[in-house]
């Protein structure tokens, strides 16, 4: 799996705001506990985890998973570095809630069923798991010609990847979780320079620069947009 280092790090997706919203969407679409366990896949430096176990005081810190261990990752969670799947094929826990944030489209498609596969069995009776992608219909990420190129390729796939799981898994549900971003134009170019989103992994620095030059040019001092996400919901 690629890895995403900066995705939540000193973005709107790592500002408490954010975080608020995002959580409370959770609470409001799945019936969450003190007592609930949560496994959170692709986790990155667990905040939204953390703000979780805070928010419903919860008796036991929620779980996360990724392939990146970063130094300021949060210190209520337990943090494992391992791949989901073999994390999975070993564990012996059954969660409330099993979360996949924009980071499914990551894996080739029979990683993605092995993994929902697996996920399901670890459900609960009432379990749900959340699989959330940018909205490939209506996404307002601000782009340069090539990043949008290469994003459409993405949202492409996403469809396809939200396509095969509708089909393979009876009772889903698509719900839609929908932020706000105020950015600073500045800080939005070092998103960019960090490569903050998975479709900008591959770029050539040159392209990067390009598309920094583009994104000075086309946008205000100020960028507004809405960050739209799609969250598939699946139960056992």
């Amino acid at each position: 799996m690629k890895s995403i280092k900066n995705w939540d790090n000193k973005t709107w997706l790592s500002s408490k705001d954010y975080i608020n919203s995002f959580n409370n969407f959770l609470i409001n679409n799945v019936k969450l506990k003190s007592k609930s366990k949560i496994l959170d896949i692709g986790c990155g430096r667990g905040k939204i985890l953390g703000n979780l176990y805070t928010k419903l005081k919860l008796s036991s810190k929620p779980i996360g998973i990724d392939t990146e261990n970063h130094k300021d990752k949060d210190n209520k969670i337990f943090f494992k570095k391992s791949d989901a799947v073999k994390f999975l094929e070993n564990d012996n826990n059954f969660y409330d809630l099993i979360l996949i944030k924009q980071t499914i489209h990551l894996l080739k498609m029979n990683q993605i069923k092995k993994l929902i596969k697996l996920c399901k069995k670890h459900l609960s009776p009432k379990g749900k798991i959340f699989i959330l992608t940018l909205d490939y219909k209506n996404n307002e990420i601000p782009t340069f010609e090539l990043m949008k190129k290469n994003l459409q390729k993405s949202f492409m796939r996403d469809e396809k990847i939200l396509e095969m799981l509708k089909k393979d898994n009876k009772n889903t549900k698509i719900k839609k979780f929908i932020y706000t971003v105020k950015i600073l134009k500045q800080k939005y170019l070092q998103m960019i320079s960090d490569r903050y989103i998975s479709t900008l992994l591959s770029f050539k620095a040159s392209e990067i620069k390009k598309g920094i030059n583009e994104i000075k040019l086309n946008f205000d001092k100020k960028i507004v947009f809405k960050d739209k996400l799609l969250c598939l919901i699946l139960t056992k």
